[in-house]
């Protein structure tokens, strides 16, 4: 797959989130040079699709020569689990460039099997002398604690290659360790299931069973960090692995903000073009932006005022590719709920498609030209690349 982005020509690498197949194909083709994904065991994100062993062989044609590939192994790690890793590991070797970890059992096995490893957020690193322990255990680069400042970054940077966030939900806990999830619901955040219970609205309740309901009632609901309008302090900084968070997110998600980054990073962005930026990126799921901790401690004004996401768009499926002539450039779209009209805007994604962005310049039912179609109809559109399957949305705007 094409990707002109490599670590040769740019010091910066941009990693991506996959959750699956149609992530990773649209990460690769905006521009990401690097990916990071989940098994469908021990992963930080149980909600996302995640792969199988078996996907490591596709994901490497995938991802070709020039794409790195970490995988996530950093959840809690029980005794009776060690074992069972230990197998992975020895199925991925080779197959991954690193494998992310912050237990000592996973890091263990990676220095016993020579598997390259990254030491996740999830330990915490947040100074100097923990960085040189990491590094002297064979530490390849540290993903910094959450908490840090630009100026702290940089000194931890002289130790250790660096990667860090810039872009994606923030956890109230920072760094992990809440336990809400587990306390309310038996599914803990620390294995990779969290509920989000803190981004939902709450009331205040007395001892007698008196309600007040607060005035910004999504108390625990952390905006989310973008970094685009200080990237270039960034850049400074001394980060080699610039980081998006996202596996529970989609493929028109992944496809948005690494080209917005991936923009950001080649070349310096004028202030119109980081305003234009901007607006992109509140097009996809967002809860309103943050800087995080880079330019300070967050205040009051961190915290998001919406329950689900503030995104200035709406993504509806409407069907799936039924054919596609790739002479006539045309796909047969069959339409199973709402309605498809000229002049919308399409997304049509799947696992080898990624994403394709279409305006739907006309329709035809039976080979007649028609303004709109609904339910039960099967339209011929222009459509670029697309397979069979491939499910298809209108974006609309909220």
């Amino acid at each position: 797959m094409e990707n002109n982005h490599n670590n040769e020509n740019n010091n910066h690498e941009l990693l991506a989130p996959a959750g699956d197949f149609s992530m990773l194909t649209s990460a690769i083709k905006a521009g990401a040079n690097a990916v990071y994904f989940g098994l469908k065991e021990f992963s930080m994100r149980d909600n996302a699709k995640n792969f199988a062993i078996e996907d490591l062989g596709q994901i490497n044609k995938i991802c070709g020569k020039s794409v790195k590939k970490y995988l996530t192994l950093n959840v809690i790690v029980y005794d009776e689990e060690v074992k069972k890793i230990e197998e992975i590991l020895k199925k991925v070797k080779g197959k991954v460039d690193a494998v992310i970890c912050w237990d000592l059992s996973v890091i263990n096995l990676c220095r016993k099997l020579k598997i390259p490893f990254h030491i996740s957020t999830q330990a915490s690193v947040s100074n100097k002398e923990a960085a040189k322990f990491y590094k002297n255990l064979g530490a390849e680069r540290v993903v910094l604690a959450r908490e840090l400042n630009l100026s702290q970054i940089k000194e931890i940077s002289k130790i250790v290659p660096v990667e860090c966030f810039i872009h994606g939900a923030m956890c109230v806990a920072v760094s992990g360790r809440c336990f809400m999830s587990q306390e309310l619901f038996k599914r803990s955040a620390n294995r990779g299931m969290c509920t989000q219970v803190c981004r939902r609205s709450y009331k205040i309740t007395d001892e007698e069973g008196r309600e007040l309901k607060l005035e910004r009632n999504t108390v625990m609901s952390a905006k989310d960090l973008c970094t685009l309008p200080f990237i270039e302090k960034l850049k400074e900084a001394g980060i080699v692995s610039f980081k998006i968070e996202g596996r529970n997110r989609d493929a028109r998600y992944v496809d948005t903000v690494v080209r917005v980054y991936r923009k950001a990073i080649d070349k310096k962005l004028g202030e119109k073009e980081v305003s234009e930026s901007i607006k992109e990126l509140e097009k996809v799921y967002n809860r309103e932006f943050s800087s995080g901790f880079y330019l300070g401690v967050p205040t009051n004004d961190d915290f998001s005022n919406v329950e689900n996401s503030a995104a200035t768009t709406l993504k509806q499926f409407i069907g799936k590719v039924t054919h596609f002539y790739p002479k006539a450039g045309v796909g047969t779209i069959l339409i199973s709920t709402g309605e498809l009209k000229v002049g919308d805007e399409i997304n049509v994604i799947g696992p080898t498609t990624g994403i394709e962005k279409v305006k739907v310049s006309s329709i035809e039912i039976n080979n007649k030209s028609v303004e709109k179609a609904s339910k039960g109809d099967e339209v011929g559109i222009k459509l670029s690349r697309v397979r069979v399957n491939d499910e298809v949305y209108k974006i609309t705007s909220k």
